[in-house]
C-alpha cells in the first residue's frame, strides 16, 4: 500500500508518521511518499520520519520527492496537509482583519476566507494531476478551510473526504473523564467543519446510553475552561461545541484580546523553527514532546483509521468525517458539506441519521453554508465583487462598511496568490 502526503515537509508530519508505525496492524502501509517543494525542509523531516519507523521496527519505506506527479504516481491515497503562503500568509489572515473590528482567525472569518481562495486552486490542481495518475485514489483533505475545500473537491468528481481532529480530540477527552477507552464513547456531533456541536455522547456506538448529562453535571468546568467559555453556557445550550465557536459566541471579546496578544501564527512560526533543528538531529527517532504544542492532537489516529476504512475496510465502523449532506440535514442543501458521523468503507462515506438539530445550531449552520457556497464561488472564478458577497454573508462580518474595507485589505494581502486580482 503506497500513501502519499502533499506538504509533506510540514513540521506536522512526525505526527503522522508516528501513528503510522503504531497503527500498522491497522493500515500495512508498504510506502510513504512525502512531496514538499521546500527541499531543505523535506529532507529534515524525511530523515526523522524513517528514524521513527526504523525505532518501531516498521518495514515501510520513506521517499522524499519535489516532484507531485511522481509523488502520487500509483498511490492508493493522498492526503493532503498544505498551506499556501505559510506561515508568512497565516500571520496576515490573523491581523489585517483586526484592524476592521474583526476576528482574525486563518479558518474563519476574513481570514479564513483569504486562506480558502489562495487554497482551493492549488488543491484543485493536485487532485486532477491525481486523477490524471491515478483515478481511483482516495484524496483526504486537512487542508484548512476543510470544509469549504472539500465541497471543492467534491464539487470537480473527486473522491475526496474531509478530515479534522477537533471530534476525536473530544472523544479522547471524554474517555478519560469517563474513564472508558476512546472506541466505547460514540458523539451525536453535528455541524459543519470549526462549526460543530457534541449534542451527545454514548458509549458503546449510535444507540447507547447518553452521558453527556453526567460530563456536564461532573465536568462541565474542566469543559469549560478547556473551551474558555462559561460554563453557564454550556449548561444551557446543553451541548458542548467546539472552542470555534467561541468566535462567534464572544467576538468582541476574542477581538480584543487578540489585539493585545502576539498572533498564534508568530507562535507557531516559533515553534517550527526549533522543531525543524530538533529534526536535524540524527539522533532523534521520535517526535519531540514540542510536536504537541504545534496543534494537530490525535491527528494521526484519525487519519490512520479513515485511511484504513477507505482502502482496507478496516478500522472504526463509524468515524466524523466532512462530506456531501445528501438529506442528512433537512434545512441544508445537498451538497453543502457537513461535519457528522459517518459509516466510512471503501466506497466512501454515508453519513449517519442525524436527530433536527436546536434551531440555535441550524440558524448559525445555514448561515455559514451560504457563506461557504458564496465563498466557493469567489474561490473558483474570483472578483472583487464575489469576495465582497462572501465577507457580507459570514456572521463575523456581516457589516457592508465591513466587508468593503476587508475586502480591499484581503486582495492587497494576497495578491500574489489570486490569479484574477
Amino acid at each position: 500500500m503506497k500513501l502519499t502526503v502533499v506538504g509533506g515537509g510540514s513540521t506536522y508530519t512526525p505526527e503522522l508518521v508516528d501513528g503510522f508505525a503504531r497503527l500498522r496492524d491497522t493500515l500495512p502501509l508498504e510506502e510513504l511518499v512525502l512531496v514538499d517543494p521546500a527541499a531543505e525542509r523535506l529532507e529534515l523531516v524525511g530523515g526523522l520520519a524513517r528514524r521513527i519507523l526504523a525505532r518501531q521496527g516498521h518495514p515501510g519505506r520513506v521517499v522524499t520527492t519535489s516532484d507531485l506527479d511522481a509523488g502520487v504516481d500509483g498511490a492508493d491515497a493522498v492526503l493532503l496537509q498544505l498551506r499556501v503562503g505559510g506561515q508568512a500568509a497565516r500571520q496576515q489572515d490573523e491581523t489585517w482583519p483586526l484592524e476592521c473590528g474583526c476576528v482574525g482567525q486563518e479558518t474563519t472569518g476574513a481570514g479564513g476566507l483569504a486562506k480558502a481562495l489562495r487554497t482551493v486552486p492549488v488543491v484543485l490542481d493536485i487532485a486532477e494531476r491525481v486523477r490524471r495518475t491515478n483515478p481511483r485514489a482516495w484524496i483526504i483533505d486537512f487542508t484548512n478551510p476543510v470544509g469549504i475545500v472539500t465541497r471543492a473537491l467534491l464539487r470537480a468528481g473527486h473522491r475526496a473526504v474531509g478530515l479534522c481532529n477537533v471530534a476525536i480530540g473530544f472523544q479522547r477527552r471524554f474517555a478519560g473523564m469517563l474513564g472508558v477507552s476512546p472506541s466505547e464513547v460514540h458523539l451525536d456531533h453535528v455541524g459543519l467543519n470549526h462549526l460543530t456541536w457534541e449534542t451527545g455522547v454514548r458509549l458503546g456506538g449510535p444507540e447507547g446510553e447518553d452521558v453527556l448529562p453526567k460530563l456536564l453535571s461532573g465536568h462541565g468546568d474542566t469543559i469549560a475552561d478547556a473551551l474558555h467559555l462559561p460554563r453557564t453556557l454550556l449548561d444551557r445550550l446543553s451541548a458542548v461545541p467546539s472552542y470555534y465557536l467561541r468566535y462567534y459566541y464572544a467576538h468582541d471579546e476574542v477581538v480584543e484580546e487578540l489585539r493585545t496578544k502576539p498572533s498564534r501564527a508568530a507562535e507557531v512560526a516559533r515553534m517550527e523553527r526549533d522543531l525543524l533543528r530538533m529534526y536535524g538531529d540524527p539522533a532523534l527517532d521520535e517526535k519531540p514532546a514540542l510536536l504537541a504544542r504545534r496543534g494537530g492532537a490525535y491527528y494521526s489516529e484519525a487519519a490512520v483509521d479513515l485511511a484504513a476504512a477507505l482502502l482496507t475496510g478496516s478500522g472504526s465502523p463509524y468515524q466524523v468525517v466532512n462530506t456531501h449532506n445528501h438529506g442528512t440535514l433537512s434545512f441544508l442543501p445537498d451538497d453543502a458539506v457537513i461535519e457528522v458521523q459517518a459509516a466510512v468503507g471503501p466506497q466512501g462515506p454515508s453519513p449517519l441519521p442525524v436527530a433536527a438539530p436546536d434551531p440555535l445550531f441550524a440558524g448559525l449552520m445555514a448561515n455559514v453554508t451560504a457563506y461557504e457556497h458564496l465563498a466557493l464561488d469567489a474561490a473558483l472564478h474570483g472578483g472583487r465583487d464575489r469576495v465582497f458577497r462572501a465577507l457580507l454573508a459570514h456572521p463575523l462580518v456581516g457589516q457592508y462598511a465591513s466587508a468593503d474595507a476587508l475586502t480591499d485589505r484581503l486582495i492587497a494581502h494576497n495578491r500574489e496568490h489570486l490569479a484574477w486580482a
